[in-house]
């Protein structure tokens, strides 16, 4: 479950946001501890020596990161609850939300919105900053999938067509709350690969292990939420080959939530202060997290180039 926009309910009057107004992942939580419990347990009892499983730290991270997201989401998400408020007001336009038909095009619509959005977290490095916590961990279970980001809502600029087409709001928190529902259950070793025509289509754990895998092969590779067309279409698919290497490039190696959720702010930081010109600036902020100025000593950036 990539880090991105994440969806909030918008009630057309603030008494109506109740408990009737969780959003569909938050309804799932409950249902997400019981399968990483599962999860934790088959590789008790039916150990598989290729795979990682879980140690109490990461799990204890993820987790920690998980809640903290929450947290943050609530502080700092009104911006972009009032932009796509904003669009939806000023546009023109209505789709229509009645009938499985409207509700399966936004969820196509989302998907394809995620699919440009999870992209630019890769290769725009100021996003990177905020997504990098997600592919963190050096260990792929269900609780990675918990492992999100505190400062991840620039993206939601990705999604304001939705809005601007006239979708009415609650259909796209609806939407894109089940989209990243769907995301949890990829985010295992447990599973490997699936019937051919589902793995020709949708994501499954076995497509998302090589997102999350730093071989060189598998950088930037398999960006899709729900369905990997999109990657297929756009020539950024990979096939699960050779055993994946979880994690980043050069990890971190702490289990430090604070440090997890800010440092490549902290990178970006130290490059721009050494930074030779205002084109360098942007280099660092705006290109890859690889980047670097000609000449430089970086010619690379392995503690931030990740899958």
């Amino acid at each position: 479950m990539p880090t991105g926009f994440r969806p909030i309910v918008l009630a057309s009057n603030v008494r109506e946001v109740d408990w009737k107004s969780l959003s569909p992942q938050e309804w799932a939580i409950p249902v997400f501890i019981l399968l990483m419990v599962v999860e934790r347990l088959s590789f008790r009892f039916l150990p598989d020596p290729g795979e990682r499983g879980y140690t109490l730290k990461d799990t204890a991270t993820s987790i920690a990161m998980g809640l903290g997201s929450l947290v943050f989401d609530g502080v700092i998400g009104l911006a972009t609850g009032l932009a796509t408020i904003w669009c939806a007001h000023v546009t023109p336009l209505h789709v229509p939300d009645n009938g499985w038909l409207g509700w399966a095009a936004v969820f196509v619509g989302w998907d394809i919105c995620y699919y440009w959005a999870h992209r630019a977290e890769h290769e725009i490095r100021f996003l990177w900053a905020a997504h990098v916590v997600h592919h963190s961990s050096q260990r792929y279970n269900l609780s990675t999938a918990l492992r999100q980001s505190w400062t991840d809502q620039a993206t939601f600029v990705f999604y304001l067509p939705l809005a601007l087409l006239g979708v009415d709001l609650k259909v796209i928190a609806t939407v894109g709350g089940f989209n990243l529902i769907y995301q949890f259950w990829i985010h295992t070793e447990r599973i490997g690969t699936m019937w051919r025509p589902i793995e020709l289509v949708m994501n499954t754990p076995s497509h998302h292990r090589v997102h999350h895998g730093s071989n060189p092969q598998y950088l930037d590779r398999n960006y899709g939420g729900v369905f990997i067309v999109w990657d297929r279409l756009f020539r950024t698919f990979e096939p699960e080959v050779e055993p994946v290497r979880y994690g980043l490039t050069t990890n971190i190696e702490s289990f430090n939530p604070l440090w997890v959720a800010f440092h490549e702010y902290v990178a970006i930081g130290r490059d721009l202060r050494r930074a030779r010109s205002w084109g360098d600036r942007a280099g660092y902020l705006f290109r890859g997290p690889g980047w670097a100025p000609a000449g430089s000593d970086l010619t690379t950036a392995p503690r931030t180039a990740a899958a």
